[in-house]
């Protein structure tokens, strides 16, 4: 097992990561003292508190762990030196995906209470100030988040190195989990020309518009189709290369920083990209999709096809992977032959728990490699309606994780594991350079 004050200190950094904390205490509190300052700011003893409380209330077993205190200072610390370095810096985050951010949290945690004014009430706080705190917060997170990047960014591992960590944390690695590879052939209905030519006509509507002068997130936030970016102004986010679709990629990538893109058709319709920033493996965009209406499609001919192509596969007539390439909607898949792969990644084997849970179903049907599903219809929780058929390429069980078959895996975790050492050590040069004066809590 980890020593515990590892597990204490990771779980104290999640929270200060991704928690809200009201500025007003929780824990009431007779009296308060300063227990630290960082640069030009203080840490109270109520912060610490309040902390320790939310923690406790995730996490039930850290209830008796007496380091709790300590460990969360520690994070406070580093959280403060890290905002400073930043405001050095100049670091920079994006406004508009922060406000859609804000506006996401606050309805969250509004929603757990009966009204507005029990909230208030029990935050001891203005909706307002908890607006703020939230935003502040997120703020932060963002900050921080942008300096682990850029600090990560380039780093490399050896096979010695990976070998290395192996032999120090072989007891503490976690067993491999199930994992299967799976190849797939996609067919969506038929989109009607009209459908496809309102859609166009949007899309340019939405160009001109931002060629006029229009601020793209904006736009996005009104009127993009894609439901997971647009409430943060059609950000998604930091991508590494092969994480989007090939037409869509090709396009971000050859854009300058803050360029706009003309019209771009994929798959999913009709796309405005804007480049945010760009390293040589990574890309940051945001985009604005004008979707095509796939309602009054019909799936007869792309079932009839998929039946066909299932009697030319399972015959010997065909092989999965040329009629693949071939037939399937789905671009990334077909390029590889079908084969679905982890997002931005080489990485073909998936657990089974990252697949859509009607495909999981499917592939729990398919006993030995080689096998292949007749058509099923496939409804994702978000996204269109589509008809498929499976091929079960391998089925790797669960197991104690072995250097050589599973490199890659080991090789992933080695490397977090040297971003996070280059990391903490980087902060602890930091605080040689900030003005840090903690007292006993």
């Amino acid at each position: 097992m980890r020593p515990v004050k590892k597990i204490v200190r990771n779980t104290v950094f999640l929270c200060l990561a991704s928690s809200f904390f009201p500025s007003t205490p929780i824990i009431a509190e007779v009296t308060d003292r300063l227990v630290a300052v960082v640069g030009n700011e203080a840490i109270f003893q109520s912060e610490i508190d309040n902390r320790a409380l939310m923690v406790r209330l995730q996490y039930p077993e850290m209830a008796e762990e007496k380091s709790l205190p300590h460990s969360i200072l520690d994070g406070l610390i580093d959280q403060k030196i890290l905002l400073a370095k930043a405001k050095i810096d100049s670091v920079t985050i994006d406004l508009n995906s922060l406000d859609a951010m804000v506006k996401e949290r606050f309805q969250q945690i509004s929603s757990r209470f009966v009204s507005t004014s029990d909230m208030e009430s029990r935050l001891g706080n203005s909706s307002a100030a908890i607006r703020e705190d939230i935003r502040v917060e997120l703020r932060n997170q963002q900050l921080i988040e942008t300096l682990r990047k850029k600090k990560s960014a380039g780093v490399t591992i050896t096979y010695e190195e990976v070998m290395a960590f192996y032999k120090q944390n072989q007891a503490q690695i976690p067993p491999v989990q199930e994992g299967v590879s799976v190849s797939q052939i996609i067919k969506y209905p038929s989109i009607a020309a009209e459908s496809r030519a309102r859609s166009l006509v949007r899309i340019k509507e939405l160009s001109s518009q931002i060629k006029g002068g229009a601020d793209f997130a904006t736009l996005a936030v009104k009127y993009s189709e894609d439901p997971g970016s647009a409430k943060l102004g059609g950000d998604l986010g930091v991508a590494r290369k092969g994480q989007f679709i090939p037409a869509f990629e090709k396009v971000a990538y050859a854009l300058k920083e803050g360029e706009i893109s003309d019209v771009v058709e994929t798959r999913y319709g009709y796309h405005l990209i804007q480049l945010l920033s760009k390293e040589d493996n990574s890309i940051h965009v945001r985009h604005i999709l004008v979707g095509l209406d796939r309602t009054q499609g019909d799936f007869s001919e792309a079932i009839q096809q998929l039946k066909e192509i299932y009697a030319n596969v399972t015959s010997g007539k065909e092989a999965f992977a040329d009629m693949a390439k071939k037939y399937s909607d789905d671009p990334a898949s077909a390029a590889l032959g079908g084969t679905l792969i982890l997002p931005g990644s080489s990485t073909s084997t998936l657990s089974p728990s990252t697949l859509l849970p009607q495909l999981q179903k499917v592939i729990a049907t398919l006993k030995k490699p080689g096998d292949i599903s007749e058509p099923e219809k496939i409804e994702p929780a978000q996204g269109e309606t589509f008809y498929a058929i499976f091929k079960l390429n391998k089925r790797i069980p669960a197991h104690t994780l072995d250097p050589d078959q599973d490199y890659s895996s080991l090789e992933e975790l080695a490397l977090e594991n040297k971003n996070r050492l280059i990391f903490n050590q980087w902060v602890q040069q930091l605080r040689k350079e900030v003005y840090v004066r903690s007292s006993d809590i």
